[in-house]
């Protein structure tokens, strides 16, 4: 089986608010997804699905064949939309929580990534700014040698320059093997780095393709394609 994360006609509802809407999807491993949809679309409430954080009312979302559980969580790298450590923890700290938790997780590799954001160990995650909280996430997150990472929103709050950092971060530090699967507004800055991409919009699925499809086949970036879908 190629497929990594398959969805069958997922729905998930928060009261009279419909979030996934009879949502269905493969993806295969090894390769780079771009999850684009505008706001309210239904991708975080995707995102938690396939964590584990929610459950579906009525479909399913597999991964590697199985359920959410903890035994797909074992193989998933999370980054979520909004910090999630508490402020009183040094960067130390995080990095002894996370070698602590995850059997995949490399503190050498997230040192080194510290050292090039000249991000301080000793410094206390409350008195970093926004934008360097968010680094130290994605540092941790993509120092597990994991088999799928979902990242939501990773280079929303950054400036332009940490933003190539960061895509390089995740190009040059996931496995090959593994599946990537990134939700974000700032389409341009990671479409060359996307094998495919999925639109969602009202938690329905409106696109599936190949990246390289839509600029050959449409002749579009899929900046433009995206401006054209979800124009007002």
């Amino acid at each position: 089986m190629n497929e990594l994360i398959t969805i069958n006609q997922a729905t998930k509802k928060f009261g009279a608010i419909v979030a996934v809407d009879d949502f269905s999807v493969k993806i295969p491993k090894g390769v780079i997804v771009g999850l684009l949809g505008p706001n309210g679309s239904g991708k975080t409430t995707l995102i938690k699905i396939l964590n584990g954080l929610l459950t579906c009312d009525s479909g399913e979302a597999l991964i590697n064949g199985m359920p959410p559980s903890p035994e797909t969580k074992a193989i998933i790298s999370y980054l979520p939309d909004r910090n999630y450590f508490d402020d009183w923890m040094t960067v130390n700290d995080i990095l002894s929580l996370f070698e602590t938790f995850y059997e995949d997780f490399n503190r050498a590799k997230a040192e080194a990534m510290l050292e090039d954001l000249r991000i301080d160990p000793k410094q206390r995650f409350k008195h970093l700014s926004k934008g360097t909280k968010e680094k130290v996430q994605l540092v941790m997150v993509m120092s597990r040698n994991a088999q799928l990472y979902l990242l939501d929103e990773p280079i929303g709050g950054v400036d332009p320059a940490t933003r190539d950092y960061i895509i390089n971060t995740i190009i040059k530090n996931y496995n090959p093997d593994a599946t990537v699967l990134i939700s974000t507004h700032l389409i341009s800055d990671v479409e060359n780095v996307l094998d495919e991409v999925i639109f969602i919009q009202e938690g329905r699925m409106v696109l599936q393709s190949p990246v390289d499809e839509i600029r050959e086949k449409k002749g579009l970036s899929v900046d433009a394609l995206f401006r054209e879908v979800f124009k007002c």
